[in-house]
């Protein structure tokens, strides 16, 4: 029978199975924290109090020596005292005179002697005559002598100073004391104020600490230090591995953190950590979109090679709002191109469709001709039809012996004929099957002639409603060699492929030269979302190493040209590069037309 296992804490995402005793709790990061704060609290605290409590002690050891000093100098010194030493009794005039001193002084006793210790006075009367105990050769040799003995009132501090006569010999002693006892009762309010003090810094710190780490609890979620590691370690991992672009900026729109995906679909390298979202090199709109404040959702943006759509939402809610915002990125390019392609197909299809109605017209008037006993004019209206289709066919079939241009090329004309618009191909148009390199894709091509044609064609239209002449869009597809592909006199830049689009149309304004190419322009105001077909252009062509140029004839004249020997794209702006603005263009046409 297999084991059976149940849930713990959802928080933690662990098992525990079941009949093998509770799990031992563990403590969170915040916990220990606390626990080792309150430690080191109290060590401190303690450690304090006892460094006070011995300066302290010795303070008050220090005064008590200096106390008893003072008193042994001045009975030593006074008359009285020289005058009774050397009288018949001593004691008798000595013990009264002591005892006052003693009592006023607080001192715990008071001890005049011989020069051979024997006692003269004592606070204990029986100890009078006795000798004296403690050390007295300093105090014999003229000297002051203080010292901690023990002796019949217990352990004191006690001085012994010599007395003088008039010829200066030492003609007796004195000795004055504290006992320990008395000292350590002196110390014992400073010691409960100090334990006071104590007490109370060690209250405050554990309060303090037990807030400050309350608030990481809040922050940390209650987990410990392994469950914080492991949370970052697949933080990290879960960041790498996503395909999806992840960029994590702060509230300056600094990086705070940009996944692998993210690197490679922004085309970023080496290190961002801090650096402004603005000083990446990024395209303007796209860097707009970022820096705008309210969110962005499933935006399609172009960078140097692909095509992205955009979202950012802000980081935080509640107090931790305004944190900063995440960026996400998913690469488009693919599934772009793919449209592009659906449309294209979509666009034949519909041209089919047209045609087969327009056939079936035609063929019910040939049925009609022949019914009507008219077979001449119906065999001269069917032969002239076919004739007319069967001109452009021949044409670009011959002119052009690429299968994808050429299917691209007639759809597109079958379309603009539908919307009344005539697709010319230039007489100078040639292009041998096998002569475009492997690198350059027949999506690449869908994505550059399908799209400056639909602009054209568009152009066109718009333009008919300005002029009498018929809308006309003309379509050069060829092999260009030398000056014409970018090179110098000598030819040096080797052969290209030049697709040229031209239109009847208003042409382009010149102040709207530098945007063409970006994305979001355009002449249209119905508010479909136009912009991006250009700007593929652009971006195609770059990243092909090619170059975009526009000029002005009857109409707008947008230049294509990629080499058939494929270079890689360099980065956007490199000195040298044809293609190095962001939006793809070079500026002026280098025949002299307006760029």
């Amino acid at each position: 029978m297999s084991e059976r296992t149940a849930p713990t804490d959802p928080r933690r995402g662990s098992y525990r199975p079941k009949g093998r005793g509770p799990r031992r709790p563990v403590r969170s990061l915040a916990g220990q924290l606390f626990v080792v704060q309150v430690v080191i609290v109290a060590a401190v605290v303690a450690g304090g109090a006892v460094l006070a409590y011995l300066f302290a002690a010795d303070r008050t050891e220090d005064a008590a020596r200096r106390q008893v000093t003072a008193v042994a100098h001045a009975v030593a010194d006074s008359p009285s005292v020289r005058t009774a030493v050397t009288g018949p009794d001593p004691t008798a005039l000595l013990q009264p005179y002591v005892e006052q001193v003693r009592a006023d002084t607080g001192v715990s006793f008071i001890t005049v002697m011989d020069t051979g210790g024997v006692r003269w006075t004592h606070p204990l009367p029986d100890q009078i005559g006795r000798a004296y105990l403690g050390h007295i050769d300093r105090a014999l040799a003229g000297q002051t002598h203080a010292e901690t003995y023990t002796g019949t009132l217990g352990p004191s501090v006690r001085v012994v100073t010599p007395v003088w006569d008039d010829r200066h010999r030492v003609v007796a002693l004195v000795s004055a004391g504290l006992t320990v006892e008395s000292i350590s009762a002196q110390l014992s309010g400073p010691l409960l104020a100090l334990v006071g003090v104590a007490v109370a810094a060690l209250a405050v710190g554990g309060v303090g600490t037990y807030l400050a780490n309350s608030r990481l609890r809040r922050h940390t979620h209650g987990m410990g230090p392994d469950e914080l590691s492991h949370l970052y370690e697949y933080h990290q991992a879960t960041l790498h591995a996503v395909r999806e672009g992840l960029v994590l900026l702060d509230r300056a729109h600094r990086v705070v953190l940009c996944n692998d995906a993210a690197r490679e679909l922004l085309g970023l390298a080496g290190d961002l950590d801090g650096r402004s979202v603005a000083e990446l090199g990024l395209p303007e709109a796209l860097v707009a979109a970022v820096l705008r404040e309210e969110p962005v959702r499933d935006e399609v943006h172009l960078t140097v090679e692909r095509v992205v759509v955009l979202n950012t939402s802000p980081i935080g809610t509640g107090t931790g709002a305004g944190l900063g915002r995440v960026v996400t990125l998913r690469d488009h390019t693919e599934l772009q191109a793919l449209s592009g392609e659906l449309d294209s197909v979509r666009g034949f299809t519909e041209a089919l469709g047209a045609q087969a109605h327009e056939a079936a017209n035609r063929l019910h008037a040939v049925v009609s001709l022949i019914e009507l006993g008219r077979h001449e004019e119906a065999v001269e209206f069917a032969t002239a039809e076919l004739e007319l289709a069967q001109q452009l066919t021949d044409r670009v079939v011959a002119a052009v012996s690429e299968p994808v241009l050429a299917a691209l090329l007639l759809g597109k004309a079958a379309q603009a004929a539908e919307r009344g618009v005539e697709l010319a191909l230039t007489e100078d148009s040639r292009i041998d099957d096998g002569v475009l390199p492997p690198g350059l894709s027949a999506r690449d091509l869908i994505t550059v002639l399908g799209n400056l044609i639909d602009n054209a064609v568009d152009a066109a239209i718009a333009g008919a409603a300005e002029s009498p002449d018929p809308p006309e869009v003309t379509v050069t597809a060829r092999i260009a060699r030398g000056r014409e592909c970018g090179g110098d006199a000598a030819g040096t830049a080797g052969d290209c492929l030049l697709l040229r689009v031209a239109d009847t149309g208003a042409g382009i304004a010149p102040g709207a030269v530098e945007d063409v190419f970006r994305r979001g322009w355009s002449t249209k105001q119905d508010g479909r979302g136009h912009g991006l077909g250009l700007a593929l252009v652009a971006q195609t062509a770059r990243r092909n190493g090619g170059t975009v140029t526009v000029g002005r004839e009857r109409g707008a004249v947008l230049t294509v040209r990629l080499p058939l020997a494929v270079r890689p794209s360099g980065p956007a702006g490199s000195p040298g590069d044809p293609a190095g603005r962001p939006d793809g263009s070079t500026g002026r046409d280098r025949e002299g037309a307006l760029a």
